[in-house]
């Protein structure tokens, strides 16, 4: 009886990777044994990173708010500290886009937060 090779569902193993590949420069495109490898790790990376980006967002948010905060005479955590006690609940990424597209409405949350 001759050997079977499976030879549809290899194929069909490799061409998913390379698949996957696809963009990548040079033989991690091409050959597949460095391209499971490359896909492998940029799994990894992607991983990562989507919790990364929200770190990131969070930082960039805060630079926002600070830098629109002291343009009113005040600091980032002066402003955090009076919103707090004055029980505003307006999270960074609503803020931060406050400071940005509308500066008359953070404004009124630097005095609120100054206020109390």
């Amino acid at each position: 009886m001759p050997r079977a090779t499976n030879n549809v569902a290899s194929r069909r193993r490799r061409k998913k990777i390379l698949k996957l590949a696809k963009g990548f420069r040079g033989g991690r495109r091409t050959q597949i044994r460095t391209a499971s490898d490359a896909v492998d790790r940029a799994g990894v990376s992607a991983y990562r990173d989507r919790r990364r980006k929200k770190r990131t967002f969070r930082a960039l948010w805060i630079t926002r708010i600070n830098a629109a905060a002291r343009l009113h005479g005040t600091t980032y955590s002066q402003l955090i500290c009076g919103l707090t006690k004055a029980d505003v609940d307006v999270n960074r990424k609503v803020m931060a886009d406050l400071a940005v597209n509308s500066p008359e409405a953070f404004k009124a949350l630097v005095e609120t937060a100054s206020a109390a």
